[in-house]
C-alpha cells in the first residue's frame, strides 16, 4: 500500500510563501501522478496542482503564476512550492498519488488512489 505523508505547512502571513513537501512509500513512485488537493472550510476538496510521471504539470487557475509543483523521484517526494499566500487559502493541503500511466494530469479527486494525512495551511491578513 502506498503512503504519503506531507509536511511544511503552517502560520504565514497573506504575501508570504511556504513549501510543501510530501514522501511517498510502497510504490513505484516515478511512475505515479501526483497532485495537491485542499480543502478549505465549508468548501469542497478542490484541485491545487498536479504533476505527471513524465513531469507535465497542471495547476488549478487561481494558483497559476505563484504556486509550483515539482518531484524528486530519486526521493520519492512531491513539493508544492507557494508564493503570494492569500487569506483564502488557508486549507488542509492534501497530497494525492494517482497509479494509472497518463499523459495529462488528473484534476478530479476520484482519479487518485492514495492521499496523505494533509497538512494545514493558515494565512493571516
Amino acid at each position: 500500500q502506498v503512503q504519503l505523508v506531507e509536511s511544511g505547512g503552517g502560520l504565514v502571513q497573506a504575501g508570504g510563501s511556504l513549501r510543501l513537501s510530501c514522501a511517498a512509500s510502497g510504490g513505484t513512485f516515478s511512475n505515479y501522478a501526483m497532485g495537491w488537493f485542499r480543502q478549505a472550510p465549508g468548501k469542497e476538496r478542490e484541485f491545487v496542482a498536479g504533476i505527471t510521471s513524465g513531469g507535465s504539470t497542471n495547476y488549478a487557475d487561481s494558483v497559476k503564476g505563484r504556486f509550483t509543483i515539482s518531484r524528486d523521484n530519486a526521493q520519492n517526494t512531491v513539493y508544492l512550492q507557494m508564493n503570494r499566500l492569500k487569506p483564502e487559502e488557508t486549507a488542509l493541503y492534501y497530497c494525492a498519488a494517482d497509479r494509472r500511466s497518463r499523459a495529462l494530469v488528473p484534476v478530479t479527486r476520484i482519479a487518485y488512489d492514495y492521499w496523505g494525512q494533509g497538512t494545514q495551511v493558515t494565512v493571516s491578513s
